[in-house]
């Protein structure tokens, strides 16, 4: 390989190594001052390099940036011990609400009330609390209803890179999680 490639390929894992959350190309590239093409190729570089069995960890793709992250192939001997710290044991309550809004967001709490049937207010407060979603405006409709949307740390939780990474639904359970229809629209 070109030396070249390799120095900044180095530059680049030194920097997801010494960072702790996901990080962007953009932010690769103004904290080592390469451009965004010597980014992608020191990432291509990286990402071979790492596919090596010897590396038990490889550049992962999270939350829209990039991260040093265990493999998956590693990760069922290891989550006993290391998932503990990030595992946020949710409830079905709450894995269910939580699948509402990120399939469904925006989302108004009456409008998660009406799909699942049953009060929400405790399961909104809890994923408010553990930073999973967030309120992201308010609805243009009576009363002005706050909306809600999934966060970063919904993403990381689930170890995606973006919302569109979630599993496809079938017509059923797309028909299950559809927002009921409202006079406002």
């Amino acid at each position: 390989m070109n030396e070249q490639l390799d120095a900044e390929a180095a530059l680049v894992g030194a920097i997801l190594f010494l960072e702790n959350e996901p990080v962007s190309e953009e932010r690769l590239a103004k904290i080592s001052g390469l451009t965004d093409e010597q980014i992608s190729l020191a990432l291509q570089r990286l990402c071979a390099e790492y596919e090596l069995p010897v590396h038990g960890f490889a550049p992962t793709q999270s939350a829209g940036g990039w991260i040093l992250a265990p493999k998956l192939s590693l990760w069922e001997q290891l989550k006993d011990h290391y998932g503990k710290k990030n595992e946020m044991k949710l409830s079905r309550a709450a894995m269910e609400t939580l699948a509402i809004i990120a399939y469904s967001q925006p989302i108004t709490r009456a409008e998660i009330e009406a799909i699942r049937g049953v009060n929400v207010d405790g399961m909104i407060r809890l994923l408010l609390s553990r930073n999973l979603i967030a309120e992201i405006g308010k609805r243009d409709a009576p009363g002005k209803p706050m909306q809600y949307g999934t966060t970063q740390d919904f993403l990381k939780y689930f170890k995606l890179n973006s919302i569109a990474d979630l599993p496809k639904l079938d017509e059923i359970e797309n028909a299950r999680f559809s927002k009921p229809e409202t006079p406002e629209g």
